[in-house]
């Protein structure tokens, strides 16, 4: 049973994953990792049950791609490019094609594969973890830290928990814990992964006793309905739909109730911990965004206020002067007054809601209008612009006002990374998905590139590598993208360039 469980819980968190509507490639590993796990768990179960070689060859295959999975998941993760290294995730990825040919050739009879495949993948959950270890030591304090941190104890602890299978194995009558605790492990590691605002281990800890609770709700709700209605029931499959009917009209009252205890554990203005883990990437966005607005107009007056007052002050001080040395330093308060001006407009740009104005738009004609604006305001010299844009391509609905500045944005960005001059492309093409067509745009430049230890803060407000920069023009255009539905990713590499991907 706990087999089967496990195998389910798996393909739920896979398949929610791969649903979601932001995805990262964090999010994508772990799904690919619990799908592998879901065949492995699934061939064990049915093979048990039916006793078919069908389902052994499905147990194998799972259990052989796992080793590979996990280490891309562990890469991914923990953001490291030399540990795991590419040459040993490939080097896995051979390993099982091998095990998996050979045990074809063999007619999956081979004696000794199970020892082979717990020591595969007990070697590469050994790796991982000393992985994961490694990068706590040198990570910086902080959430992701922080979120190191509590996998490598819910690990630990997943291996205290298994090691009750090899007692049962031997005749103790302690029941088997490893299914169980692998389950809560995944679930474990999904709450952290998918957390914009990592949650303190007692809310996480809540959060799963809500779910025991509600899990228990419903197993004695039916099993008082079969117990009291199965024997005068003309058939089980009436006692079933009168249990779940029962189930699905109480569960949001008894989820209110389990609210207002939860809301007694933690402090006011804490995350509501009945909300759906799958829901909370959009209550974190829509919490995040009244905060700034709410935030930004007050900030915004108190500063631009004294500022107004500070600029007054310098060119009245300026026109009553006759030093030139004095008039010089002036002109940096004034300078310096209009840039942080600028700054606070920007701010307020990147906090108050993007309302967008969409019609059919022409792609390729705003991208035409981006270079123009570019070569009026006059090029660098030995900064070459090339245009290669799809004339098939459909038109979109979209604010062209927006794209205009997102695309004028990532444009700037690449000819302040060419000094020394370079090429700054500009390519459009449809790309068809299931039906629909998604437009791509891509700017590329050729000039220093980004570092990899900068690439993951990137979209973060006011992180920035210019020295006068403010860090919020690449946020802006990410929320407006986001408004579109439409996203933004980028590839870098250090000296060659970087290409920004705009996808609509």
């Amino acid at each position: 049973m706990e087999t089967f469980a496990l195998a389910a819980i798996s393909l739920t968190i896979a398949i929610s994953l791969f649903i979601k509507k932001v995805k990262s490639p964090v999010h994508q590993a772990f799904a690919l990792l619990c799908f592998a796990l879901f065949l492995q768990k699934t061939g064990t179960f049915f093979y048990e049950v039916f006793n078919a070689n069908a389902w052994k060859i499905v147990n194998y295959t799972g259990a052989l791609v796992i080793p590979p999975l996990l280490l891309s998941f562990c890469r991914t993760f923990l953001n490291r490019q030399e540990f795991p290294s590419k040459k040993i995730i490939l080097a896995t990825v051979l390993g099982s094609l091998f095990l998996i040919i050979f045990l074809f050739a063999s007619g999956y009879k081979w004696p000794y594969m199970h020892i082979v495949l717990y020591l595969y993948n007990g070697s590469a959950m050994i790796y991982c973890y000393i992985a994961l270890i490694d990068s706590i030591k040198k990570e910086t304090p902080g959430v992701e830290r922080k979120g190191m941190l509590y996998i490598a104890i819910a690990c630990a602890l997943t291996v205290i928990l298994s090691i009750s299978d090899i007692f049962h194995y031997y005749g103790s009558a302690l029941p088997p814990l490893s299914n169980i605790a692998i389950a809560a492990l995944i679930y474990f590691i999904l709450i952290i992964i998918t957390h914009h605002r990592l949650p303190e281990i007692h809310e996480i800890m809540v959060r799963a006793l809500i779910i025991f609770a509600l899990v228990l709700f419903a197993t004695i709700t039916f099993c008082f309905v079969i117990a009291l209605f199965g024997k005068n029931s003309s058939s089980w499959l009436n006692s079933v739909l009168m249990a779940s009917f029962i189930i699905v009209i109480f569960i949001d009252p008894v989820k209110v109730i389990l609210k207002k205890v939860a809301g007694h554990i933690f402090f006011e203005g804490r995350s509501d911990v009945s909300i759906s883990l799958y829901a909370i990437d959009e209550e974190v966005e829509k919490e995040k965004s009244m905060l700034l607005e709410e935030m930004a107009t007050g900030l915004a007056h108190e500063i631009r206020n004294p500022l107004g007052a500070i600029k007054g002050a310098a060119q009245y001080l300026k026109s009553e002067t006759e030093f030139p040395q004095n008039q010089k330093l002036l002109d940096v308060i004034v300078e310096e007054t209009d840039r942080l001006n600028g700054v606070m407009s920007q701010f307020l740009n990147y906090a108050r809601p993007h309302s967008i104005d969409a019609s059919n738009q022409d792609v390729n004609r705003i991208v035409t209008k981006v270079v123009s604006l570019l070569k009026t305001a006059g090029l660098p010299e030995n900064v070459v612009i090339e245009e290669n844009l799809d004339s098939e391509l459909p038109s979109m609905k979209v604010d062209g006002e927006q794209m205009t500045q997102v695309i004028l944005n990532m444009a700037l960005n690449g000819i302040e990374a060419m000094p020394e001059g370079g090429s700054l492309s500009f390519i459009t093409a449809g790309i068809k998905n299931n039906g629909n067509m998604t437009v791509e745009i891509t700017i590329r430049d050729t000039g220093s590139g980004i570092e990899g230890k900068d690439l993951k803060n990137i979209f973060k407000p006011f992180f920035t590598t210019k020295k006068k920069g403010t860090g919020l023009g690449l946020p802006v255009c990410q929320r407006i993208m986001r408004s579109h539905g439409g996203s933004i990713d980028l590839e870098s590499v250090p000296g060659e360039g970087t290409a920004f991907f705009i996808r609509i």
